[in-house]
């Protein structure tokens, strides 16, 4: 293991990139602390005890990295950029232009992510702006105002200023996925969760129910070891290629396998899915404010330990995990390009029938997928609420932090592979 370590940070072009994708992150956490313009630190310090725990804040603080509680540049985090994706996914569907667009291959790929940038500009801004008035609806209990007078220019400052941070995550993220290791919007989800984890294992240690103290460890070792178990799971189909001429050359036949995944979405769902059900708590914190009402109970009857948000979200994971599975792998697709080269599945015509046969594996495989998934993010969520913990580690931050971890080491072993040496998965 120590040998492959030295072997990845001795080829050069591995080097730079993982040099190039730790000072992204870096340069990510150090913008998490500084505070966005014109906006009174001691009254936001006042207030952090509202983004901690298991909350909607607290959960949308995880996943921020803890800059909403500061309310930094880069507050609002990468969501608004996952939400934008999600939406512009789901019209691609119902949508034909867009539909065109997809299928246009590498040109309209890149038109489609220039909508989704757009998208995420306009989402940010709204959120931004309600952001600020909800840190505003805190000044009672702060003693002063977080943002000071509400004039527009104040406002417009503040707004102007989350909106451009997210923007920046936006790039960033893109330069880490092209330059880099790594999905970059993932590694930067990853980075948030894995800097709360310090804060997350003192608030373990010291807490006062010793049920919850003695069996968290055991909780995390096995979704860690479910996780890492079903991810890794494949069912590999067999494939045969026949003999061919090529020009004067004939080719030789060999057999090899198509290898179709457990979980083939990844950790995705699992993202796309707290995205969704982190929108409704959100508007009724942002319209409710700190006094109880209508809207403070609406934020509270999706809680992330509440059942109503654990059941919004294994709903969302199972759909979004066949949407994923069906946008990443194409079985009509997959048959053309087996029946192009020669290969068919022995037992199988090619063609058609081939695309049926690995449209059914597919779809067999995608439902104990799905499940693996919801059950990973909803079961230590409800184990830990029913004891008197305020933990907001839950089977959705693990899996998130252990499947971004799998994805990466994979990319960096396929790196070592293509020049000669052997990787960390032995």
């Amino acid at each position: 293991m120590l040998q492959t370590i030295a072997n990845a940070f001795s080829v050069p072009e591995i080097r730079r990139k993982l040099a190039f994708t730790a000072a992204i992150l870096l340069l990510y956490r150090l913008g998490a602390y500084i505070p966005a313009p014109g906006v009174n630190i001691d009254a936001v310090e006042s207030i952090e005890e509202n983004f901690t725990g298991s909350n909607i804040l607290g959960f949308l603080n995880l996943f921020s990295g803890g800059s909403l509680q500061r309310l930094s540049l880069f507050a609002l985090g990468i969501m608004p950029y996952i939400t934008a994706s999600i939406i512009l996914q789901l019209l691609t569907v119902v949508v034909p232009s867009l539909e065109r667009l997809q299928k246009e291959g590498e040109v309209g790929q890149q038109k489609i992510t220039q909508y989704t940038r757009y998208l995420t500009v306009g989402l940010s801004f709204a959120q931004a702006l309600g952001y600020v008035f909800l840190f505003q609806s805190f000044q009672d209990q702060a003693g002063q105002s977080v943002v000071g007078d509400l004039t527009f220019g104040k406002v417009f400052l503040i707004v102007i200023s989350l909106t451009a941070g997210t923007t920046l995550l936006m790039w960033m993220g893109e330069l880490i996925t092209q330059r880099g290791i790594g999905n970059g919007i993932s590694l930067m989800i990853f980075a948030s969760i894995a800097s709360s984890i310090p804060g997350g294992i003192s608030a373990w240690w010291n807490n006062q129910d010793q049920v919850f103290v003695v069996m968290m460890p055991f909780i995390a070792l096995a979704v860690i070891v479910g996780i890492v178990f079903v991810q890794e799971g494949q069912r590999r189909i067999p494939v045969q290629y026949a003999k061919r001429v090529v020009g004067r050359r004939m080719t030789t036949g060999g057999s090899t396998y198509l290898p179709l995944r457990v979980n083939m979405a990844g950790v995705i769902p699992v993202i796309f899915a707290a995205s969704i059900m982190a929108f409704p708590p959100t508007i009724g914190q942002l319209l409710g404010g700190a006094d109880e009402n209508f809207w403070t109970d609406f934020a509270n009857f999706f809680n992330p330990n509440g059942w109503a948000y654990v059941v919004g979200e294994v709903f969302f994971i199972i759909i979004f995990t066949y949407f994923y599975t069906a946008v990443t792998f194409n079985p009509v697709d997959q048959a053309d390009n087996l029946k192009k080269y020669g290969g068919f599945i022995p037992g199988v015509r090619p063609g058609r029938p081939t695309a049926e046969y690995l449209d059914r594996i597919l779809s067999r495989l995608t439902f104990p997928g799905a499940l693996y998934l919801g059950a990973v993010a909803a079961l230590p969520t409800i184990l830990i609420s029913q004891t008197s913990a305020n933990f907001y580690f839950g089977g959705t931050s693990i899996l998130i932090v252990v499947g971004v971890a799998l994805d990466t080491v994979k990319q960096l072993e396929a790196q070592l592979m293509m020049r000669n040496y052997e990787g960390f998965l032995k």
